[in-house]
């Protein structure tokens, strides 16, 4: 039965906007600014457990930490590509007017994030240390990246459950809600850090694992309590038992959006472990400073990221109710924006390199290879920012295989090669890889610039606007 209302509040508060109509600018700076935020207490997040690893437990703990963020990344990338279709499918269900289909979605992208955030979680702890062991982890942290990996893994459950109500939400227009779970995630990671690596009183100091336990902890509390609000505060959550059954062709329709989403994120991050494997082989000191670095790195692509996922939001609304006419704009606008904020993230980084790696250890030659790093994939930022506005749009189109393609050829026919060769074959050791990260994003921005403009991405759009009834 149709709804009523064409246009109800299924997320039941002020937060969602419809992006079809009004200021472009306006909507990306207010949907963005909460991702910005949310962005930054995730970085935070990690970042804060670098510090307190870095300072009171030494290098080889933040290298064994370091060198566990590529194995989890890889672990999570698939599933991941099924919350980027939830918010691309919810947004344009949400443009077409068509709620019924978004509360369907929501509980199809439960049943199934749940289930592969067990088969994730299970498949990890089971298979860490001959993955570690695969990536060449020096033997004096291979033992406590294998504690931390494990106690982490723990936590994939309630990580996926919260990005995929973030996801939601994030569909609907609204970016505050899963802001406000990821800082009181951050706040009690921050707060409880020092007291596990330390101890205190009644608590042991728990050393590598204390860090892994705050952060299941502190990650199993905000989805417990995101989930409370949005079942409390909205109607989006399904009651009854019918309503949870398998809707296998909207879960094709998900799979078919997500798994190339998440192919793509599985060919980052698998080139990534390729990427700590070579740089393992520089020794503990230089993975410890690739670590510490690709802290800094997170900050720098913050404005990019959330400015890509508004324009996911953007595009998918717009396109959902027949609106192409504003898709370019947006583009323009976002990108304009990206350019001058990473712009200046990036001066700051190949400017003082040193007193950034600083933050984190005083080991002089930790300090020198970090701030070699930023000086040179510093040059990296504002190609790898515009990357990321051009495959929101693809996103939020519903096309996920051309940056599939594109990341497979750029980062395995490219980036991994030519490290390869500039850091064995012509000698210049890690500073190679450094050199190739930057090539790789560079043709991997032109090469998305170049789908984009051809334009075929607008085929691909999954749901069509509904004719209003006269």
């Amino acid at each position: 039965m149709a709804e009523s209302d064409p246009r109800p509040s299924p997320s039941g508060g002020g937060h969602m906007r419809d992006f079809t109509t009004g200021s472009i600018w306006q909507h990306i700076l207010v949907f963005s600014w909460p991702m910005f935020v949310g962005n930054l207490f995730q970085a935070l997040y990690n970042t804060v457990d670098s510090f307190w690893v870095g300072r009171y437990i030494g290098p080889e703990a933040l290298g064994a930490v370091s060198i566990s963020f590529p194995v989890i990344f890889a672990l999570v990338a698939l599933i991941m590509g099924l919350t980027m279709a939830t918010t691309t499918l919810v947004a344009q269900y949400r443009g077409a007017r068509d709620d019924v289909q978004v509360r369907r979605t929501v509980a199809n992208s439960l049943i199934l994030i749940a289930a592969s955030g067990l088969v994730s979680s299970v498949a990890g702890i089971v298979w860490r240390v001959p993955i570690l062991r695969l990536m060449r982890t020096p033997e004096e942290i291979l033992e406590p990246a294998a504690l931390y990996l494990g106690i982490f893994l723990l936590g994939l459950l309630p990580m996926f459950v919260f990005n995929v109500l973030g996801a939601i939400l994030r569909g609907l227009g609204d970016s505050r809600t899963p802001l406000r779970y990821l800082i009181y995630a951050t706040v009690i990671n921050i707060i409880l850090d020092p007291f596990f690596i330390i101890g205190s009183g009644p608590i042991p100091a728990m050393g590598i694992a204390g860090v892994a336990w705050a952060t299941v902890i502190s990650q199993g509390l905000s989805a417990v309590l995101a989930f409370i609000h949005i079942m409390r505060a909205t109607d989006l959550v399904p009651r009854r038992r019918d309503e949870w059954q398998m809707d296998w062709a909207l879960a094709g329709k998900l799979f078919t959006i997500g798994l190339p989403a998440g192919l793509q994120s599985t060919i980052v991050s698998f080139s990534m472990v390729v990427v700590a494997a070579l740089v393992n082989t520089f020794g503990a000191q230089v993975v410890a400073a690739f670590g510490a670095a690709g802290r800094l790195d997170q900050f720098a692509f913050l404005p990019a990221m959330s400015i890509s996922l508004a324009v996911t939001a953007l595009v998918g609304q717009n396109l959902g109710a027949g609106r192409q006419d504003r898709v370019r704009e947006i583009v323009r606008r976002a990108s304009v924006l990206t350019v001058l904020i990473t712009g200046a993230i990036s001066v700051l980084a190949i400017s003082w390199p040193t007193v950034l790696m600083r933050l984190f250890t005083e080991d002089s030659t930790v300090l020198a290879e970090g701030a070699r790093y930023l000086r040179i994939v510093g040059l990296n930022y504002v190609p790898l920012a515009l990357m990321f506005i051009l495959t929101g749009v693809l996103r939020g189109a519903g096309d996920t295989v051309a940056s599939m393609a594109i990341s497979f050829v750029t980062l395995w026919i490219v980036r991994l090669p030519v490290a390869w060769l500039l850091s064995y074959g012509l000698g210049w050791g890690v500073t190679g890889t450094w050199w190739a990260i930057v090539i790789s994003t560079i043709l991997s921005l032109l090469l998305h610039w170049w789908y984009y403009r051809t334009g075929n991405w607008q085929r691909k759009v999954v749901v069509r606007p509904r004719l209003s009834p006269a």
